[in-house]
């Protein structure tokens, strides 16, 4: 029977941008108009504005202002302006241009614009190198590696140089692509983040000491019912339950602990549950809507809702993210690549969950520093989160949208 239960499983939903539940009655928020013609989620404006220590006004101004950059980028696409990346610096969204007439183009839209010395295709390519160097030896000793685009250039972050002798071998090659690459020292040592408080969580083979949490909901041609999430969450595709329930069962994901990574994957939904397309606020607010999934630019706010760390905020800092992941149970370190970061805070137990920016669906967390607390402020640590867009995409599914 669909009862409260599945009501009661909405908040249960660690980071969950779709909620496990069956039910159609819970109250919805009302979207807040706001200046530019589109729309907001109260939910999404007032935990920005708390996150942030500012009105609500002058959260829906934020938002709207990078609504409209948004929407003039989309234009100059349409009229046939070639980009080659985009980010926002302070709030002012930045065009990587190829030649001077469409960065006049894009002034005159009112956007920031430049005709970058590589660019992001370039620094692409780098990573990629790089990703291949440590296919077969993973640098234990680095953090991670990735394009950095308002310094364009590739950033690669160290906590040991010496750790061991693939580290040593892989800032070799790092460090022949010239000031095309930047080393950092770095002492966060990154873990996927299994482990939560006891509480709310989605249990894996229903083992009270193993749980993660639940992503999106998401729907394949024939209309079958997944749910998108970490791959390290189902490695080996697990039972998922929610207060002894189970409600979906691990198919398939590409995380393997010591092999080279990507960290999505997807679990079958079974008859008689639904994943709707909501994001629980622990309390904060209100549930926001999933609309769609489209990738928000670098610099651009965004949200999780998990169940360690509840409803915290922060802002994109890049993709393509190249990480080593550190295993807690004494297995060995993990290389995974296509991440997105953020100076959003998680922490333990917040792996699977959902990152969404205004009303679009952004990723799931993946990981984050080891020992990362987090109080509830704006900006106020580090995460790094599978984008959805890339495994809706590689599983060939269709986002669940209210």
């Amino acid at each position: 029977m669909r009862s409260m239960r599945r009501i009661r499983n909405c908040l249960l939903a660690a980071t969950s941008i779709a909620a496990v539940t069956a039910s159609s009655g819970l109250a919805e928020a009302q979207p807040a108009p706001t200046g530019s013609g589109s729309t907001y989620e109260p939910a999404m404006v007032e935990a920005l504005a708390d996150s942030l220590g500012i009105s609500k006004h002058a959260a829906v101004q934020r938002l709207d202002d990078q609504h409209t950059q948004q929407q003039r980028l989309d234009r100059l696409r349409r009229d046939g302006v070639e980009t080659d990346g985009t980010y926002f610096t302070d709030g002012r969204l930045t065009l990587n241009v190829t030649g001077r007439s469409d960065a006049e183009r894009a002034r005159h839209a009112g956007l920031s614009a430049r005709v970058p010395e590589r660019g992001a295709r370039a620094l692409e390519k780098i990573t990629d190198e790089l990703d291949a160097r440590a296919r077969d030896k993973t640098p234990s000793g680095v953090v991670s590696w990735s394009a950095d685009l308002s310094s364009d250039t590739v950033v690669v972050k160290v906590a040991d140089a010496g750790r061991d002798a693939a580290t040593r071998t892989f800032l070799a090659a790092a460090r022949e692509y010239g000031k095309a690459v930047r080393i950092e020292k770095d002492t966060e040592r990154l873990a996927v983040q299994r482990d939560v408080y006891p509480g709310s969580r989605m249990n894996l083979n229903n083992d009270p000491g193993s749980w993660c949490s639940v992503g999106f909901g998401a729907t394949s041609s024939s209309g079958t019912e997944y749910l998108v999430t970490a791959g390290h969450c189902i490695e080996n595709l697990p039972g998922l339950y929610f207060d002894g329930s189970r409600f979906a069962k691990g198919t398939t994901g590409r995380f393997h602990v010591g092999e080279h990574s990507v960290d999505m994957g997807v679990a079958r939904v079974d008859s008689g549950w639904d994943i709707t397309p909501t994001v629980g606020t622990w309390g904060s607010t209100g549930n926001v809507a999933v609309r769609g999934s489209n990738r928000a630019p670098v610099g651009a706010d965004l949200c999780k809702s998990g169940s360690t760390t509840g409803w915290t905020c922060g802002s994109v800092e890049g993709y393509d993210v190249s990480v080593t992941y550190t295993d807690r149970n004494g297995g060995p370190d993990t290389v995974v690549t296509g991440l997105g970061s953020s100076t959003v805070c998680t922490e333990g137990g917040d792996s699977g969950g959902a990152y969404i920016s205004g009303n679009q669906a952004q990723g799931m967390t993946s990981g984050g520093p080891i020992g990362q607390t987090c109080g509830g402020v704006y900006d106020e640590g580090h995460s790094y989160f599978q984008p959805l867009d890339d495994a809706l995409s590689y599983y060939d599914l269709d986002l669940t949208t209210r």
